[in-house]
């Protein structure tokens, strides 16, 4: 590579405009043969990715480059992703994945106020509160478990259910994502509820007299700087959810339950101690409404997805690009391991788009090519 004599930043500027000018044609062309490729491809019953030519590409890059070869590859990188995505755009025909959400488009109609909701817990819990936001005259049944709140809407029992799925303070909830997974349930809307604890009990009790402490393992983590302190007198036990642990309490001397206002006063009970327990008041869990038929509602701007990538390098970059080539932010990426897999991941990602957008539809269809396995959990709002 030559030296660049001394230029006047005026001159450096003009010899760039003329490059950038060179480059944006060479690009454009580039992109059409690309197209002109795939069609070529998709004619001869070709797959649309080469990674045989794209690795001898970037080879062929490097060794020309000298000193600058880690950007030379980074740049020609980009210019295959944008490739790439180009292609899956403009490609013919109609796939499973676009069929299905082209068929759970909902154009004219609002979400429902009432319906039959699946909740796990009892009268009180966070899941309740987060289903009396979603619908304001739902009809609240209750399971245990999570799974059986989703065994009730895959079986009709009920039309919707409400899970939480994560919580700003403690992470994610991945007993819910091993349920998401499977793909029999949508995401049709989530709320994002700001968690207050508090430490309950018996009316009269003090701390000195709590032996027991109780509540979901979800609760007990976000409070886990307050309970340190407490250290080794008091047992800390996890129980089904938190509006179970202060029933409890109600019916248990020396039991306190971290639960919420709301239960104070729904089972009797009264604070022991007014010191915050939880760990920041910053403390939020998201909940998403589960149904067993794909829709998307109209105002659905919050989209996600479950991939399992091929355990090769560059794999989770080429997913990353293929979003980024449409200017797409990515609210969520989370990694979860594969149980009985060595070291393989399930990524659970959340993205700001709607798939009414253009492009969005060609970008999944070209996500779900590159993976081993995909799930599109569904479009929807966020209240």
């Amino acid at each position: 590579m030559k030296a660049v004599k001394y230029m006047n930043l005026e001159d450096v500027r003009k010899e760039i405009d003329e490059i950038d000018e060179k480059l944006l044609g060479l690009f454009l062309r580039r992109m059409e043969l690309a197209k002109a490729a795939m069609r070529e491809k998709m004619y001869c019953g070709k797959p649309l990715v080469d990674m045989r030519r794209e690795r001898e590409i970037l080879n062929r890059v490097s060794q020309k480059s000298g000193d600058l070869s880690v950007y030379s590859r980074r740049l020609f990188k980009e210019l295959m992703a944008l490739s790439r995505s180009y292609q899956g755009s403009t490609s013919q025909g109609e796939t499973k994945l676009s069929k299905s959400i082209e068929n759970a488009l909902i154009s004219d109609t609002v979400f429902p106020r009432s319906a039959s909701v699946a909740c796990q817990g009892i009268e009180g819990a966070n899941s309740q509160q987060a289903a009396d936001r979603l619908f304001t005259q739902g009809n609240i049944v209750y399971f245990e478990s999570f799974a059986e709140v989703a065994d009730a809407v895959r079986s009709g029992i009920c039309d919707y259910g409400v899970l939480p799925i994560e919580n700003s303070s403690y992470g994610s909830i991945h007993a819910v994502y091993d349920i998401l997974k499977d793909g029999n349930l949508s995401i049709v809307r989530s709320v994002k509820l700001c968690i207050h604890h508090e430490l309950l009990a018996k009316p009269g009790t003090t701390l000195s007299d709590v032996k027991e402490i109780i509540s979901h393992e979800q609760a007990i983590g976000q409070c886990g700087d307050y309970l340190k302190k407490i250290g080794n007198s008091v047992k800390i036990n996890p129980c089904a959810n938190t509006a179970l642990a202060a029933k409890i309490a109600s019916e248990n001397e020396g039991v306190a339950a971290i639960s919420s206002p709301a239960c104070a006063e729904l089972y009797g009970l009264s604070k022991v101690t007014d010191e915050s327990i939880q760990n920041s008041d910053n403390n939020y869990t998201r909940f998403v409404c589960v149904s067993a038929k794909p829709a998307v509602f109209p105002g659905a701007s919050r989209l996600s997805f479950l991939a399992t990538l091929k355990h090769e390098p560059g794999e989770l970059y080429k997913l990353v690009s293929a979003i980024d080539a449409r200017d797409v932010n990515i609210s969520k990426l989370e990694s979860k391991p594969i149980v009985g897999r060595d070291f393989d991941f399930m990524f659970f990602i959340n993205i700001e788009a709607s798939v009414h957008e253009h492009g969005i539809i060609a970008m999944l269809e070209e996500i779900e090519r590159n993976c081993e396995s995909f799930v599109f959990l569904g479009n929807y709002q966020e209240i």
